[in-house]
Parts: structure tokens; C-alpha cells; sequence
């Protein structure tokens, strides 16, 4: 079999907000055909999606829900399609946020999104050290180990004001006034507050494991039994 079709196809929501195109390179660039698209029965067959996000939590679920795009996320979740969020992707995925009280997430991970400490500079817009949770991982999934081995330790490159509740769906954490989510995941749901995209050598890494996972996630399943 050909490299090009051992690329999986990776659907990267294109929901008209943010710069969505950095994290479809950086899939493209970790070994993935990442298509940009909208567009339901591309989604619906892709082997696996990417939910980025950036600026307000309101504006991003406004907009996902005026593309159509939200029943879709709902779809590939229930159908356990390896999917990953990130940044305000990842947030998205959870009850609310404090940011717009008013609008309501997709609800697919429990809790909601709250400020960050009073106590330090707000945005945190710098790089930080990740500490990985391993007994969390593996205890969410499969997939969460396999993503996250080889990166505690590792630094990487957050931009945020607020950051999802402690909860058993916390896989790793960074020290920033306390301690804060940096990676979530259930079953065949991952999703980082930094951005990988963005995070060099570390972050490259993490999307090249999202990217294997998607190619052959029963022979990722098994890898990640054995770790």
C-alpha cells in the first residue's frame, strides 16, 4: 500500500471562526490528508475530526450552530470517530462557560469553563509544562494514552483566559495561579486548552499520534493496552 493511502482523512470543521487553516497544516504536516470542510457527508466519512477554536466560547458556538455543523459534532461523537478539540474547540465541548453565561456548549463532557485566577496576568499567553495524569488517561481511554505518552514534562504554548473545571475527564494539567486543565478525554474524545499546532516539536508529536490513531485506531487501541 502506497504512503498516500495510509494518510487518513482528518476533517477539520470549518465553521467560518478563527484561523482554522494552522491546524489543518500541522495535520497535513503530521502525516494526515486534513481536509478543511463543512460539508456533512465528508465529516460524516472522515476517520477522524478536529474541532480548533479561538476567541470568545459565544461567538464560536454561535457560529457552529449557524453552519449546521453542531448535530454533526453529536454524529461523529456517538459514532466513536477519534475526535479532538482544541483551545476554544476544547471548551465547546462542555456544559457552558462563564465567559457567555447564556449560550449553552455541546454538553458532550460534563462540567463547565471558568476564569482563571484573579491571582495572575489573564490571558495566560505563554508557554507552560505540561503534567500528565497517567492513572486519568488510562482510566479515560485507550486513545488518551496513546496521545499523551512521552509528553509529561513537555512544554507547550497556551493562550486562554479560562479553562475547563478539575474532573475526572482531566488528563493533564499546567500551574498557572493553581492548578488547570490542559487535556481532557473520554473514549474517542481528546482535546487540549493549548495549542499543539503551535507547541514545536511536542506538539507536532501529539497531532502525529492523533493522526496514527486515526489511520488504524483498533491497532492504536491495541498499542495503547500495552504501554
Amino acid at each position: 500500500m502506497s504512503e498516500a493511502a495510509n494518510r487518513p482523512t482528518i476533517a477539520v470543521l470549518d465553521y467560518g471562526i478563527g484561523n482554522l487553516r494552522s491546524a489543518q497544516k500541522a495535520l497535513i504536516v503530521s502525516g494526515a490528508d486534513a481536509i478543511l470542510t463543512n460539508d456533512a457527508g465528508i465529516v460524516a466519512a472522515a476517520d477522524g475530526v478536529v474541532l480548533p477554536g479561538v476567541g470568545a466560547f459565544g461567538a464560536c458556538m454561535n457560529a457552529l450552530r449557524t453552519s449546521g455543523l453542531e448535530p454533526l459534532v453529536h454524529d461523529v461523537v456517538d459514532a466513536e470517530t477519534p475526535f479532538m478539540g482544541i483551545c476554544v474547540g476544547m471548551q465547546m465541548l462542555f456544559e457552558g462557560s462563564d465567559e457567555s453565561p447564556d449560550v449553552d456548549g455541546l454538553g458532550i463532557l460534563s462540567g463547565r469553563i471558568r476564569w482563571l485566577s484573579e491571582s495572575v496576568k489573564r490571558p495566560q499567553m505563554q508557554w507552560n509544562q505540561i503534567a500528565v495524569s497517567v492513572e486519568a488517561a488510562d482510566r479515560s481511554s485507550p486513545m488518551a494514552s496513546a496521545m499523551l505518552d512521552g509528553l509529561d514534562g513537555e512544554w507547550a504554548y497556551f493562550v486562554h483566559s479560562l479553562a475547563a473545571e478539575l474532573s475526572d475527564d482531566t488528563v493533564a494539567t499546567v500551574d498557572y495561579g493553581g492548578t488547570v486543565t490542559a487535556a481532557v478525554a473520554r473514549d474517542r474524545v481528546f482535546a487540549t486548552q493549548f495549542h499543539p499546532e503551535k507547541s514545536a516539536t511536542a506538539g507536532l508529536s501529539l497531532l502525529s499520534r492523533f493522526v496514527d490513531f486515526c489511520a488504524s485506531p483498533k491497532q492504536s487501541e491495541l498499542t495503547a493496552n500495552t504501554i
